[in-house]
C-alpha cells in the first residue's frame, strides 16, 4: 500500500513545509507554499533510478585523459562567444529572459544553423530534436518559415532534412523520441511545461522542475547529446522554480534588454566550459536576431557631438571592451528632497559621486534633481564608469560640452581621487579603433605594457584635474 504525504513547497526557493504557511520562512516570500502530494514508494524509486547509468569505478587520475573536450562548431559567432567557443557535447544549457524577449527566437536560429552544420560536416550524431511545450509544431514552423526567408542576401535558406519537431510535455515520452531518433542536439522549450507523471505535482512546480532538470542531466553526461533548456523568469528576472536549477546545468544564460528597444544582450553568469561574464549583442529584426559584430560604433550611431551632459567611457563585458555613451541631466527641483534617477547604473553610485561633486569640487547639487542614462539599454555596474558620469553631472550643470573626441575611464574615490581600473589597454585600443583622439584616465604606476599608438594619453590625479581636461571653455 502507497503512503502519500501532503507537504507545502515554497514555488520560489523549495523550501518544504508540513503545513500551510502565508508566508515561506527561508526566501520571506507571501504567497508561494503551495500543497504537494508526495507518495514515498514512487520517491524511493525515482531516487534509485537516479545516477549516471551504470556502476561507477574509481579510476586514478593518471588514468584519465586530459584532453580539452572538442566542441561542435556554432555558426553564431556572438552566440559562440557567449558559451566559450561552441557547443561542448554533453553539456546541458539553461537559457532565461522575460517573455517576449526573443529566447525561442534565438534558440531556433541556433537550431536551425547547428542542423545546416551537422549536415555539413558529417557529424555522427547528425539530428537535432526540438522539443516544445507552448507552441505546436505549426506555430514552430511557420516561425522558422519566416526565419529563413528573410535572410541577409535575399534568398531563401533551405529547412534541414535532420531537424525534428515534436510538441510533447511527458518527459518519459520525450525520452523515448530521443530513444528512437538518437540526436546530437535537444532543445527543451520550456522546463516549466514538462512534467514527469510518477510525480503528483504539477508541471512548473519546484519538484516537478528540479527532477525533469536532473533527468535531462543524467541524459547529457550518459549519452554525450548536448542539451538546451529554455526557462522563464519571475518577476524579479530570476530564473523561475527553485535556485537549485541553476546549480544543476553546466551553463546559465540570460537574454536581456528591453522590449521597447531593437538591442539584445545575450549574457552568460555561469559557464563550466568558459569565461563567465560574457555577453553577446544581437539586434531584433524581420529575419530575427542579427548579429552585431562592433556593438561600440552602434552604441555611437545617433550620438550628437558637443551636446552638455555627454560623455563617452569604456566598459568591459567579460572580454570585450565597449563604448557606451552616457548622458547626464540637471535640473532645478521643486521638492524638498530632489530626485536622483539613473538608468543603467548603480543607484548608490550615482550617489556617491553626487556627494563627491558637492563636497569636493563645491558643486551647488543639493537643489538640482539629477538624471543618469546609459544610451542603448546597456547596464553598467564596474566602478570604471564614474569619471564619465561626474563628468556628464558636470557638464549639464555647468552646461559646456565634454571633448566630443575624449573617452573617460576611472574610478573615484571619496577623496576627489580617480583610482586605475583593470584591462586599460584594451579599453584605449577600442577607442583607438573608432577614432578618439584622446583618453582621460588616471595616474597610475601599474602600467605593464606601453600606451596605444594613435591615441593622446591624459593623466590625472583627482577629478578636478581630469573636469579641467574633458570640460571645453564655455563660449563668450
Amino acid at each position: 500500500m502507497v503512503k502519500t504525504q501532503t507537504r507545502f513547497v515554497c514555488q520560489n526557493c523549495g523550501r518544504s513545509v508540513p503545513r500551510q504557511l502565508g508566508r515561506c520562512p527561508s526566501c520571506g516570500e507571501y504567497g508561494t507554499m503551495v500543497e504537494e502530494i508526495i507518495q514515498e514508494e514512487v520517491a524511493a524509486s525515482a531516487g534509485n533510478a537516479r545516477g549516471l547509468g551504470g556502476r561507477s569505478q574509481p579510476r586514478r587520475l593518471t588514468e584519465i585523459s586530459g584532453d580539452a573536450e572538442e566542441r561542435l562548431s556554432l555558426p553564431i559567432s556572438e552566440f559562440a562567444r557567449v558559451l566559450g567557443g561552441g557547443v561542448v557535447p554533453g553539456s546541458i544549457v539553461l537559457v532565461g529572459g522575460d517573455p517576449g524577449i526573443g529566447k525561442s527566437t534565438l534558440v531556433l536560429q541556433m537550431t536551425i544553423e547547428m542542423a545546416g552544420e551537422f549536415t555539413r560536416t558529417g557529424y555522427s550524431s547528425g539530428t537535432v530534436l526540438y522539443v516544445s511545450g507552448e507552441e505546436s509544431e505549426r506555430q514552430i514552423k511557420m516561425r522558422a518559415i519566416r526565419l529563413m526567408s528573410a535572410a541577409e542576401n535575399g534568398r531563401e535558406k533551405k529547412a534541414p532534412d535532420n531537424l525534428m519537431l515534436v510538441t510533447e510535455t511527458n518527459l518519459d515520452t520525450i525520452f523515448e523520441h530521443v530513444q528512437q531518433i538518437k540526436p546530437g542536439l535537444l532543445i527543451i522549450d520550456s522546463i516549466q511545461t514538462v512534467y514527469l507523471p510518477e510525480l503528483s505535482s504539477t508541471a512548473g512546480s519546484v519538484s516537478q522542475v528540479r527532477e525533469c532538470a536532473s533527468r535531462l542531466r543524467e541524459l547529457a553526461k550518459s549519452t554525450g547529446m548536448a542539451v538546451f533548456v529554455i526557462g522563464h523568469v519571475t518577476k524579479e528576472g530570476v530564473i523561475a522554480g527553485p535556485r537549485v536549477l541553476e546549480h544543476i546545468v553546466d551553463t546559465v544564460l540570460y537574454l536581456e534588454g528591453d522590449r521597447f528597444q531593437t538591442f539584445r544582450l545575450l549574457r552568460s553568469v555561469k559557464n563550466r566550459f568558459g569565461a563567465t561574464s560574457e555577453v553577446g549583442v544581437f539586434e531584433m529584426r524581420e529575419r530575427g536576431m542579427v548579429e552585431v559584430p562592433n556593438p561600440s560604433e552602434v552604441f555611437l550611431a545617433e550620438r550628437m557631438i558637443n551636446a552638455p551632459g555627454s560623455a563617452i567611457t569604456v566598459t568591459m563585458e567579460g572580454t570585450r571592451p565597449l563604448l557606451v555613451e552616457l548622458q547626464g541631466l540637471t535640473t532645478s527641483s521643486s521638492l524638498g528632497n530632489p530626485r536622483r534617477t539613473p538608468n543603467g547604473v548603480d543607484f548608490n553610485r550615482l550617489l556617491l559621486i553626487t556627494a563627491v561633486l558637492t563636497r569636493r569640487l563645491g558643486f551647488h547639487l543639493g537643489d538640482q534633481d539629477i538624471f543618469v542614462n546609459v544610451v542603448g539599454g546597456l547596464t553598467i555596474d564596474e566602478p570604471a564608469a564614474d569619471l564619465a558620469i561626474a563628468a556628464a553631472i558636470a557638464s549639464s550643470m555647468r552646461d559646456i560640452p565634454v571633448r566630443a573626441d575624449a573617452v573617460l575611464i576611472g574610478e573615484i574615490g571619496l577623496s576627489g581621487e580617480l583610482r586605475w581600473v583593470g584591462q586599460m589597454p584594451a579599453r584605449l585600443r577600442e577607442a583607438a579603433k573608432l577614432g578618439f583622439k584622446s583618453a582621460i584616465v588616471p595616474r597610475g604606476v601599474r602600467r605593464s605594457e606601453p600606451w596605444p599608438e594613435g591615441i593622446e594619453i591624459l593623466q590625472a590625479r583627482s577629478l578636478r584635474e581630469a573636469l579641467n581636461f574633458a570640460l571645453l571653455e564655455k563660449a563668450g
